[in-house]
């Protein structure tokens, strides 16, 4: 709706117009695509005999022929819009077996309805066309809202147990109105001594032998004429029978082996003001789940066929010009009183296996199908209700075993005793209730796993995970003895009551094993969402932390996640926002280091850091005769990258960073450095140009060793330039521990 399509339009085909394709392989295209057509078509006309006469049963008999006259208008329309709005242009579209089973519920329910309030025979047809046509638009406009909102890829988001309780559910339907069409007795309890009797049986059992041979035929050829050849061969020995037993034809009618006579009808639109008037508009609260399943099932129905098309053939559709071109057939069909359509599985592939490309092929199937509007009804009275029945059987039977059988296969027990039961649900009880059920079981089922994701990502303390800022011996010493009083939890995932309380409970155990802790930070970064049952938990874990003296630290908040805290009254002053991890470490890192760094030892002098280094103070204050004190205010740049590396620094004091030019104008900090680290020492050892740029963050003091006063100190004090590089090999195996901790940290 809203795309130009032009009627060689085909998703994967050569760029090259139709029309600019030679004559005769135009015209060859034309005739494939009429051949596999008129296939389709002849299928699409034995299908919708099969579904007006399970839509059309029991009290709903007598409007047969204008259940017949409904169908093939509904093919008509659905196979000539879809043909030529759909992206895949040999797609085949009209009424489904899933689409008819739930139609022929919504209609019999109304039916239902109307004989307990005292109407009945042919005043029942008008309401149920009616019903029918509501069913029909609702599923069309709700497709076309999925189509133009381009929310297609929604199917991922139903629960697959869900999907098969539902298509498994209308494959029931579809094997006990089978029964129905060929017994006329419902498939009930309470109908049991009618369908045993031995006219029943004998129906019965030739309804199966035609679904075992159709079964049978179809796995064994692969033929498009399997079908049709079986069907028809079925017909005929009906007829070679009745004649070896010497019965009339009239008597099979009268024993119900054939359908009664129908009389022409004259199509007209059900949605007339008398019609309007006479609706029974009270029974609509409840038939409003029947309504609501048939618009599920077509939904799901026209995204699960689309699928397997586009793997049985191959070719990728635009499933939101799908929906919205099978939205806007069905649409068109209530409001000319059809029942809804949706792509056929087996008739799109068959038409591509025949050869179709074209869109002629779905025109050819519309018009095979609108013809069948003139033909004499009649003909129903010579049609065993056995054949129809075996084929209504034969596609039960093929639900079944695709959602009920193979799907025990694929599932774990405890979704497929969740379809299971939504199955059984809907056939004893109704749509509405599968409906609600399938909707709580999925819901506890997706607690029930989500609960089982740890929303704890990794665990960190301050003496295993560390900010990227480098820092001197003294204050690594501090952070290696007293890490512990910071912990850290990375979340992730949805966080919700199940998993939110688990995390509150991991945190009672931490704090209670960890009785120095006095800070407790939480990286958001990972997490999706969270929801107002979680904001619970965590406000229990900010009491719980305040009772026990220990701050709670939050970073990388989403705007999301931060009004939910705000809402939940989480967020004050007593609380720690960062805007992401690594400040948030150095910020509790720094409060670390200064509450237990001894007062007289606040400020060292070069020597006496170096005297600690070197482990000499000899050699330190030797070094120190050789460095050039410096003295840089923030944002200097000390260093570029690229320039050769002459020289080493010493930082007393301050702060410096790394910062490297990644192109086009941009640069990146990599790294930083605080007091009584080194900087350039591998670039003055190596002699490479420096990989960085050095660019001072804050006021800082440094000391620098030069090529010339390094080259002289390996001449002159070889025992000092041996304890030099024995410092700077500690330094980067400081550096390269912690970093694989870390590492493993993250892995685990």
């Amino acid at each position: 709706m809203g795309e130009s399509v032009s009627v060689s339009d085909e998703i994967g085909a050569p760029a090259m117009d139709a029309r600019e394709r030679p004559i005769g392989e135009r015209i060859y295209g034309w005739l494939n695509d009429i051949f596999s057509g008129s296939i389709c078509g002849l299928l699409s006309i034995l299908f919708g005999i099969s579904y007006a006469a399970l839509i059309f049963a029991g009290p709903l008999a007598p409007g047969l022929s204008t259940g017949l006259a409904a169908t093939f208008l509904t093919t008509a329309i659905a196979a000539l819009v879809v043909a030529l709005r759909s992206s895949m242009p040999f797609m085949i579209a009209g009424p489904d077996s899933s689409t008819s089973a739930v139609t022929a519920a919504l209609s019999a329910a109304l039916a239902h309805q109307m004989i307990t309030d005292g109407v009945g025979g042919g005043a029942l047809i008008g309401p149920a066309l009616m019903i029918i046509a509501m069913g029909s638009g609702i599923s069309g406009l709700f497709l076309c809202l999925l189509g133009l909102a381009r929310a297609g890829r929604a199917i991922r988001f139903i629960p697959y147990p869900v999907i098969g309780g539902f298509l498994g559910a209308t494959g029931v339907l579809i094997v006990s109105g089978s029964v129905q069409v060929m017994t006329d007795h419902k498939f009930a309890l309470a109908n049991i001594e009618a369908l045993t009797t031995p006219q029943s049986m004998a129906k019965i059992l030739a309804g199966i032998a035609i679904a075992a041979t159709l079964l049978v035929a179809r796995a064994r050829f692969k033929s498009a004429f399997t079908l049709p050849t079986v069907l028809a061969g079925a017909v005929a020995l009906f007829y070679v029978l009745l004649a070896a037993a010497s019965v009339p034809i009239a008597d099979a009618q009268a024993a119900g082996w054939t359908f009664a006579r129908q009389s022409p009808v004259a199509i007209s639109i059900p949605w007339t003001a008398d019609a309007l008037m006479r609706f029974p508009w009270a029974a609509m609260p409840s038939l409003l789940g029947d309504m609501l399943a048939v618009m599920f099932v077509t939904t799901i129905s026209a995204l699960l066929n689309t699928a397997g098309i586009e793997l049985a053939t191959e070719r990728e559709a635009n499933l939101n010009r799908e929906l919205n071109a099978l939205g806007a057939a069905n649409l068109m069909s209530a409001v000319i009183g059809g029942y809804v359509s949706c792509m056929s599985l087996s008739r799109s592939t068959l038409a591509h296996a025949a050869g179709a490309t074209g869109r002629l092929a779905g025109i050819t199937v519309s018009v095979i199908a609108a013809l069948m509007l003139v033909v004499d009804p009649a003909f129903l009275a010579f049609v065993p209700k056995s054949v129809l029945g075996g084929l209504l059987l034969y596609m039960g039977i093929d639900l079944l075993y695709r959602w009920l059988v193979q799907s025990a296969r694929r599932l774990m027990l405890t979704d497929y005793l969740s379809l299971l039961a939504i199955v059984a649900i809907i056939f004893f009880w109704g749509f509405v209730f599968g409906v609600i059920f399938g909707i709580v079981t999925g819901c506890a089922t997706f607690a029930l796993s989500a609960s089982r994701v740890n929303a704890i990502k990794f665990s960190f303390d301050g003496r295993s995970y560390r900010s990227s800022l480098d820092r001197g011996g003294r204050d690594l010493a501090i952070l290696n003895d007293n890490g512990s009083e910071l912990q850290g939890m990375a979340l992730q995932s949805y966080l919700f009551f199940g998993s939110a309380n688990g995390l509150y409970q991991h945190i009672k155990g931490l704090i209670a094993a960890n009785t120095n802790c006095r800070f407790l930070l939480f990286d958001f970064r990972l997490v999706t969402g969270i929801d107002s049952s979680a904001t619970h938990s965590f406000n229990q874990i900010k009491l719980l932390a305040g009772r026990n003296c220990v701050s709670l630290v939050l970073v990388n908040m989403s705007e999301d996640i931060r009004r939910a805290f705000q809402i939940g009254g989480l967020l004050g002053d007593d609380v720690i926002l960062g805007d992401d991890l690594d400040h948030a470490l150095e910020h509790c890192e720094n409060i670390i280091i200064q509450r237990h760094r001894a007062v007289a030892d606040d400020r060292e002098t070069f020597i006496d850091w170096l005297g600690t280094a070197l482990r000499d103070r000899r050699f330190a204050e030797t070094l120190a005769q050789h460095c050039r004190r410096i003295e840089v205010s923030a944002n200097a740049l000390i260093a570029t990258q690229g320039a050769p590396s002459d020289s080493m620094h010493f930082i007393l004091e301050g702060r410096i960073g790394v910062v490297v030019n990644i192109g086009q104008h941009r640069q990146v900090r990599v790294r930083s450095l605080g007091e009584h680290t080194t900087i350039g020492e591998m670039g003055l050892l190596t002699q490479q140009p420096r990989s960085a740029n050095i660019v001072a963050e804050a006021n800082s003091v440094l000391y620098e060793l030069s090529a010339d006063s390094y080259a002289r100190l390996m001449a002159d004090h070889p025992a000092l330039t041996q304890a030099l590089l024995t410092y700077v090999i500690t330094v980067m195996g400081e550096r390269l521990r912690f970093a694989s901790q870390a590492i493993g940290i993250l892995q685990n």
